[in-house]
């Protein structure tokens, strides 16, 4: 491989990011206790894009392609792994994971410079993000697994509106929370109705591969 001299790198951003869809069914905007929920695209499509900031902290699951100003041979594009490192010639696995991506280049960079490459200029594009997902079992009018958006949060209500809302014989008083800890999973217990009424209640914020089961009403 030739190896050049080159200015150091800039960081070049890629647009994209995850849509928020509302659910078209009347009775999903019914779902929702208070007013003002969104509801969660469905499905593989991510829809529209928006700006992402060099300040973008990449996750397991992005896609990421890293150029090398004339050095060809050194273009990669690799899917960050669950053990968050991307694979390049060269200089093999690289931990990019919960680095931003102007820190991610400037590691990158700073790889190829040490051993290899007399200043590159480095190009870090993420080409696609991770897709977290989230799931809604029980009492709601369509169980399911829901795309979440990239750039938003999803709360409580707006994932059981997501979901169709509740079925008539719900309990929005019993829902619980399944979450995968580092070690073990979590059981959280939530009301969801007393949750509506209160004002100063902080909306609980559903997290990538939640599974939230809505409970029934004893009759």
């Amino acid at each position: 491989m030739k190896m050049k001299m080159v200015g150091i790198g800039l960081v070049i951003l890629s647009l994209a990011s995850g849509a928020w869809a509302q659910n078209a069914d009347s009775s999903s905007s019914a779902a929702a206790s208070s007013p003002g929920q969104g509801g969660v695209k469905s499905g593989g499509d991510s829809g529209g894009v928006t700006a992402t900031s060099p300040q973008y902290v990449l996750q397991p699951g992005d896609v990421v392609q890293v150029k090398v100003y004339q050095e060809e041979d050194l273009t990669a594009v690799s899917r960050i792994g669950k053990d968050g490192t991307v694979t390049m010639p060269l200089i093999g696995a690289v931990k990019v994971v919960s680095n931003s991506l102007e820190n991610a280049t400037i590691v990158i960079r700073d790889l190829l410079a040490k051993d290899y490459l007399v200043d590159p200029q480095v190009n870090l594009n993420v080409t696609e993000f991770a897709k977290h997902r989230f799931t809604v079992l029980g009492q709601v009018q369509k169980p399911g697994t829901y795309d979440m958006p990239s750039d938003e949060s999803v709360t409580l209500l707006q994932a059981v509106a997501t979901a169709g809302g509740y079925t008539r014989i719900a309990n929005s008083h019993r829902i619980t929370v399944q979450r995968m800890g580092e070690k073990e999973k979590k059981l959280i217990r939530l009301d969801a109705e007393a949750m509506a009424g209160d004002k100063n209640s902080k909306p609980f914020t559903i997290l990538p591969d939640d599974v939230i089961v809505v409970g029934e009403k004893w009759l």
